[in-house]
């Protein structure tokens, strides 16, 4: 009974965040501002289904595995005394976990036609290993997350300038959408985890505050990595847009769910492996908790291919037609949509909720759930709006982000290091499996409509990196209203406390 009414509370929580994108879709149907045939709009509507179901199965199993593999892990292998094993575990563990990674699968799906599929996946999951890494050193050896970010930052727009430089642009936007996809719902929670189970273990009076900010640096890792990849490109990059047609995806649909199956046993099967020898030789956790993990494992294998097989056959289709057809209208029409589809999208990403119950937990209510929410759908809205400008003028992603960070590694040295934790790794999770199955298709249907097909790369593309960007400010900006609310706060408690000793002095004179 308690699994059941656990399901029963993740399919409610799954209906509430894609019913808003899957109203929107239904809507505009009905409105001349596009025109959907029937149907899509039935395979849309039966995907939604699809994807409430993944969600809550997927959800469930990472509450019952991923969340308590990532934490045991941590701990048992701080426990150790070991330091060279923990490292090299955890950068193992940061590999299996991103070639996992349905976010990931997604995005080298769909830039296939420039990076093989397989040389993204693992060039990306080298950089999550290495940065995973980072983080457990951060970790042990108490170091300031702000400083690291900005140190950091620095080399990687550095080495983006370079690659501007040799004519990799296209390999530019690629590369922040990698750091924004990687952080998804298995990363995440496997990671926050193992952040929590290493930080209590070795304790400290900011055992809270270094438990969070391991999103915000394994999202640093594939930046740089895919970087350095297309640093070494040469010669003009060729680019084909897939088909998106619904027709051709119902048609390969039992092909696909076939590849599906096989990929998703693949990621999963490393990761259950390897925990198992870890388990065998170092956790030596209790059988009936290895039970709960194996029935969680299965609820997140069964979710990950329902949820894969929905956006691919439903979500990506739509949200490229609504791009070519959305684009006929007025550029403000277009940032519009833009904003109010990021608004509602993230609120149906998996790992959002993850984030959000973790935070609210770890901080004691401080941080709401509400809160993080309002902040980070406002971010996600801003940055889908800013998007749509930016392709509509066709002007450099680095206009954007090169300000973006600096503004939000300036808030670092204003905010509590908490905020600034909790923003970065909330960046990380915004821009989820949603972000890039059905805003980026959208985003390279309205180049496409626009420009054509040679403008995707440099200006489709990019739009993931935005989504995990405008939470950075976001968050810090609740985290310094909290600042300057505490300190009215004090002002008025000590104004108060000065008055009432001027009446007593006044009364005994």
């Amino acid at each position: 009974m308690p699994l059941t009414r656990a399901l029963f509370s993740k399919l409610r929580e799954a209906l509430v965040s894609v019913l808003p994108v899957t109203l929107i879709v239904i809507i505009l149907y009905f409105t001349p501002l596009v025109w959907l045939t029937s149907t899509e709009l039935i395979v849309f509507i039966i995907s939604s289904l699809g994807l409430i179901l993944g969600i809550a199965l997927f959800n469930l199993g990472a509450d019952m595995a991923m969340t308590p593999m990532g934490e045991h892990t941590g701990a048992g292998l701080t426990r150790s005394g070991s330091l060279a094993l923990l490292l090299g575990v955890c950068f193992l563990m940061g590999l299996f976990i991103t070639i996992a990674e349905p976010d990931l699968t997604v995005l080298a799906s769909q830039v296939s036609g420039l990076i093989s599929e397989m040389t993204l996946v693992v060039t990306v999951g080298v950089g999550v290993g290495i940065f995973l890494v980072m983080c457990v050193l951060k970790i042990v050896f108490q170091k300031s997350l702000a400083s690291l970010l900005m140190y950091f930052y620095m080399i990687l727009f550095a080495l983006a300038s370079m690659v501007l430089v040799v004519g990799g642009e296209g390999f530019l936007a690629i590369a922040f959408d990698s750091g924004g996809v990687t952080t998804g719902p298995i990363t995440v929670p496997f990671i926050m985890a193992l952040g929590v189970g290493i930080a209590a273990t070795i304790g400290g009076k900011n055992a809270s505050e270094n438990s969070f900010g391991l999103i915000a640096m394994c999202s640093v890792g594939p930046i740089l990595a895919v970087l350095l990849l297309g640093s070494g490109a040469r010669g003009e990059l060729n680019y084909s847009v897939p088909d998106y047609s619904v027709e051709t995806r119902l048609d390969e649909l039992l092909p696909k769910i076939i590849a599906i199956v096989k990929e998703v046993a693949i990621a999963l099967g490393l990761i259950v492996i390897f925990f198992m020898i870890l388990q065998l030789v170092y956790l030596k956790l209790p059988k009936r908790l290895l039970g709960r993990i194996a029935v969680g494992i299965g609820y997140t294998f069964v979710g990950l291919v329902i949820f894969l097989t929905a956006v691919t056959v439903g979500f990506m289709p739509v949200g490229y037609r609504l791009g070519t057809e959305l684009s006929a209208n007025s550029p403000a029409v277009l940032i519009g949509f833009g904003f109010i589809i990021g608004f509602v999208t993230v609120l149906a990403e998996p790992a959002v909720h993850v984030l959000n119950k973790q935070v609210e937990e770890l901080t004691g209510g401080t941080v709401s759930r509400t809160s993080m929410l309002a902040a980070l759908s406002v971010g996600v809205g801003i940055s889908i709006a800013l998007s749509m400008l930016r392709i509509v003028f066709k002007f450099n992603i680095l206009y954007y982000l090169i300000p973006g960070y600096l503004i939000s590694l300036g808030l670092s040295f204003f905010v509590p290091g908490l905020y600034t934790a909790i923003a970065f790794d909330s960046g990380g999770v915004a821009s989820g499996p949603l972000t890039s199955s059905f805003i980026l298709p959208l985003a390279v249907g309205v180049c496409v409509s626009l420009h054509g097909e040679a403008s995707v790369l440099t200006d489709a593309f990019g739009i993931v990196a935005m989504v995990a960007l405008t939470p950075l400010i976001t968050i810090q900006l609740l985290g310094f209203r909290a600042v300057l609310r505490r300190r009215i706060s004090e002002r008025v408690a000590m104004r108060r406390m000065l008055e009432s000793d001027d009446e007593q002095i006044i009364e005994f004179m």
